[in-house]
């Protein structure tokens, strides 16, 4: 028997061109942009945790917000320098390319999704270090479109609470209930690996981790996910989720 149609998918990829069409007319003029990257993240956790949280979460987003559709993850970002090797390349698998080819891309994406009818284009990065980036592209996208004729208004944004708030709210559940700052961690530690663990479990190596040595900042890790438990990371993602829906939908009420 043939597989049952995902046409009433939030996923652009999962859509025919014909049933995103479809949508756009009836008003699923809203697009969200999942970024993640590919970086390491020590001994105990894939180096894809970025996209895999960035693309689930935006699912999540767009099916409370409704109306609206997630385009691919961005799965390459700037990471640090190549050669000499800095930061999160100095360990294998990261990936990196230059700030301005990773602005080029959102650029670009974004034309697109405009072109094809789409109004509000919001930018959802995971991962610290380009926000700015995204914040730059939004602006210029902007100031470019801020020019259009009528019918093609769109308006690009850069939700920075989608990332703010894991590292301000969730800090402060977590500390509520006994984790200190140093186990938390700033990279790997024990809220990134709970994160993780409520979105793919299969993307944390839990038994290595419970049994072999603990990993420190010479290993690509700064706190101590040990304790990290699905439970906690289900704190963060209902944060991210819940505040990333309030601020978008503030977003669609302002005057065009």
């Amino acid at each position: 028997m043939a597989a049952t149609p995902a046409s009433g998918s939030v996923m652009l990829e999962e859509l025919t061109s014909t049933e995103l069409r479809s949508r756009i007319d009836h008003g699923a003029t809203t697009v969200l942009v999942p970024i993640g990257g590919v970086e390491q993240s020590g001994p105990y956790i894939a180096l894809g945790k970025h996209n895999v949280r960035a693309g689930l979460l935006a699912r999540q987003i767009a099916e409370k917000l409704g109306n609206t559709i997630v385009a691919p993850v961005v799965s390459y970002v700037p990471e640090g320098s190549i050669s000499p090797p800095a930061g999160h390349m100095r360990f294998a698998g990261t990936i990196s390319i230059p700030p301005a080819a990773f602005e080029a891309v959102l650029e670009g994406a974004a034309a697109s999704l405009r072109q094809h009818g789409f109004r509000d284009i919001i930018f959802l990065g995971d991962h610290g270090g380009y926000q700015k980036n995204e914040q730059n592209v939004a602006n210029k996208l902007n100031r470019a479109w801020g020019k259009a004729s009528a019918g093609k208004e769109a308006r690009a944004y850069a939700l920075l609470d989608y990332y703010d708030i894991t590292q301000s709210a969730y800090i402060a559940e977590l500390q509520k209930r006994g984790h200190s700052s140093a186990e938390i961690g700033l990279h790997a530690g024990l809220a990134d690996a709970a994160l993780m663990l409520a979105t793919d479990p299969s993307l944390v190596r839990s038994e290595a981790m419970a049994h072999g040595p603990k990993p420190g900042v010479a290993d690509g890790v700064r706190g101590d996910a040990t304790r990290a438990t699905a439970e906690l990371g289900q704190i963060g993602i209902k944060l991210q989720v819940d505040t990333s829906v309030a601020a978008i939908r503030q977003l669609l009420q302002r005057p065009k």
